[in-house]
């Protein structure tokens, strides 16, 4: 969940780093730190429990030595250790001559520690990863080369890592990774290694992501070693930064216009790939067998996306289909001729990793959902299908929920139509529904941003929150708890809503906000009615006369849109402005919610 940014310049490093650790603040952090090598060979170090701001201003304030062009820089999402200065990274040896950053989990550091201390190493924090410091220490002094020392180093670790390591001596830079994201990139201004091609686009012209086992020197021409034995580096990929800018543009907070973005993020999805869906050259261009049946494997917002085309394939052709937390995947069985569909929207999220390691697919296919083509699960898949979201800097999932969606409903539709198990005119007409999806998600915020507002100081107090659906709109309720629960710290539930009798009717008391979502379903005003009869305030949102009109059925003329094949995918819009609306009257900040992550590099 960490990030990790290094450059290798003529030019001053510390703007750069600077520049590059707040593109990577939307996978959020808790503390942050740059170590930079100073013109007489030694290391300026700051590190913070505080917004990258600091850093900024602290190396501002610097007045020793001049810095150079070589630095490392670092975001840390606490996993061992508390989060304090001394837990921030950059980590160094006892020597102060070695300075690393690491993502990722070093699982035997226990017993490193222990072996390190007993030779004499002093330590200066609680997490694993300083390990990782005094070990190369140790090492460099045996063979007198950091490339070395460094995979010397990496040989006993167990767990997962991406590692920059800069020598204050000598100003070289070493990379390393396994089971942990991390790339090398280059230009005329230097040369440059990042756990996101996004933090250091701009100044790139082409970048190689590292594969298990690398360990790379970062100098003029790159020194590649592949599983302990040298190698010519792989081929580079082009950088194809567009300058897309990350800015407010007016918002008020990245999360509000990200939500603003749907509509035309679904439009530009939609004419991208609605040309090749019906004629089933879309699925044609994955270029993997047939199937039998459909599983998709996700977390969170990504497994509640797989769980809305895993029933759109079941609704438009009949295909078995299950879905699989990936946290939870290491026992289940696939049967052979299974379509796994693995959704993630960085592509380095580590449950699903390490699940699609653990799965025997045999006969099976593994298709990338994810909007990065150059990740690893793209790389690990048979075949991958981008999700092209565009950047989404809020943590909490909003754009990146409907292009994950739409492309996988489109993925199904090509899918079906390629093995003749709908017809192509039937497969016209689903596009023609998908086509209406932008209409629906702008109509969605005009009707949220009117109906919403008047309700937050109702509910503003609500320790507990219930979300409600039946049939295609259950899934869409677990996203709006999720979101309800990112956002805001309060406590939020979903379910089917005829479980409600068998259960959850006990949370309901006087003013206990039940979250309806109304997809046309005849049987849950019933279940509106048990909700009322013990007092508690019902949010319904579905068609007109609810409380948040914000569904296609609203309309003067009903647009179910895909109600009954991919459910009310315009309902997330007040699932998350509602979240959203009641995190910022609580005093939380909505674009880096405590304790989560945009990237969850991590087990």
């Amino acid at each position: 969940m960490c990030g990790i940014v290094a450059c290798r310049m003529d030019e001053s490093a510390g703007p750069f780093l600077i520049d590059a650790l707040k593109l990577l603040e939307y996978r959020g952090y808790d503390s942050a730190g740059v170590a930079i090598r100073t013109v007489d060979g030694t290391t300026a170090s700051s590190r913070t429990t505080q917004r990258v701001e600091t850093l900024e201003r602290q190396l501002d304030g610097w007045v020793g030595p001049a810095l150079s062009g070589t630095g490392i820089g670092h975001t840390r999402w606490a996993t061992h250790g508390a989060v304090t200065e001394t837990n921030a990274h950059p980590h160094t040896d006892c020597l102060d001559r070695v300075s690393i950053v690491h993502n990722g989990i070093i699982e035997n550091a226990d017993a490193l520690r222990l072996r390190l201390q007993t030779t004499g190493h002093v330590f200066a924090s609680e997490v694993d990863s300083e390990v990782v410091s005094h070990l190369i220490e140790d090492e460099l002094i045996v063979t007198g080369d950091l490339r070395t020392a460094v995979t010397s180093a990496t040989a006993q670790l167990d767990g997962s890592w991406a590692i920059v390591a800069l020598d204050a001596q000598t100003g070289r830079m070493v990379a390393a990774a396994h089971r942990s994201p991390l790339l090398v990139a280059r230009s005329g201004r230097g040369v440059f290694a990042a756990s996101d091609i996004n933090a250091i686009a701009e100044w790139v012209d082409e970048f190689q992501a590292m594969s298990d086992g690398d360990v790379v020197e970062l100098a003029d021409e790159f020194s590649w070693t592949r599983s302990g034995a040298h190698s010519a580096p792989p081929s580079f990929v082009a950088s194809t930064w567009s300058g897309a800018t990350h800015g407010l543009a007016g918002h008020a907070d990245y999360m509000g216009k990200e939500i603003e973005e749907q509509p035309e993020t679904a439009a530009r999805i939609i004419d991208r790939l609605a040309p090749s869906i019906a004629d089933g050259s879309l699925w044609a261009s994955l270029s993997v067998p047939a199937f039998e049946r459909v599983a998709v494997l996700g977390c969170g917002t990504s497994l509640n996306a797989g769980r809305v085309i895993a029933s759109a394939f079941g609704a438009l052709g009949d295909v078995p289909n299950s879905s699989l937390i990936a946290s939870e995947a290491s026992t289940a069985i696939v049967e052979p001729r299974t379509l796994v569909i693995a959704l993630s929207q960085s592509g380095e999220t580590a449950d699903v990793l390490r699940a699609i390691d653990d799965l025997d697919l045999g006969t099976s296919s593994l298709v990338a959902l994810t909007n990065s083509d150059h990740s690893t699960l793209a790389r690990r898949a048979d075949s991958m299908l981008n999700c092209h979201a565009g950047p989404e800097i809020g943590v909490a999932a909003t754009k990146t929920f409907v292009a994950q969606v739409i492309t996988g409903v489109a993925m199904a539709l090509s899918a079906l139509a390629a093995t003749r198990r709908i017809d192509r005119d039937y497969a016209r007409r689903q596009v023609d529904d998908l086509r209406r999806i932008p209409d629906l998600l702008a109509h969605a915020i005009a009707a949220s941003q009117k109906a919403i507002p008047p309700l937050i100081d109702e509910i503003r107090d609500a320790q507990g929150f219930l979300f409600l659906g039946r049939g295609s709109g259950v899934v869409y309720a677990a996203e709006g708890a999720l979101k309800l629960k990112e956002l805001t710290y309060r406590w939020a539930e979903h379910y089917p809503a005829g479980e409600l009798k068998h259960g959850p009717l006990a949370l309901v008391e006087a003013g206990t906000p039940v979250v309806v979502i109304d997809s046309g379903d005849r049987r849950i005003e019933s279940n509106i009615a048990e909700v009322e009869a013990r007092g508690g305030r019902v949010i319904r949102i579905g068609g007109a006369g609810s409380t948040v009109p914000a569904l296609g059925l609203s309309l003067g003329t009903p647009m179910p849109g895909g109600i009954d094949r991919w459910g009310p995918l315009e309902s997330v819009v007040p699932l998350q402005i509602l979240a959203r609306d009641l995190a910022l009257a609580l005093g939380r900040d909505v674009d880096k919610p405590r304790n989560l992550a945009k990237s969850v590099t991590v087990e």
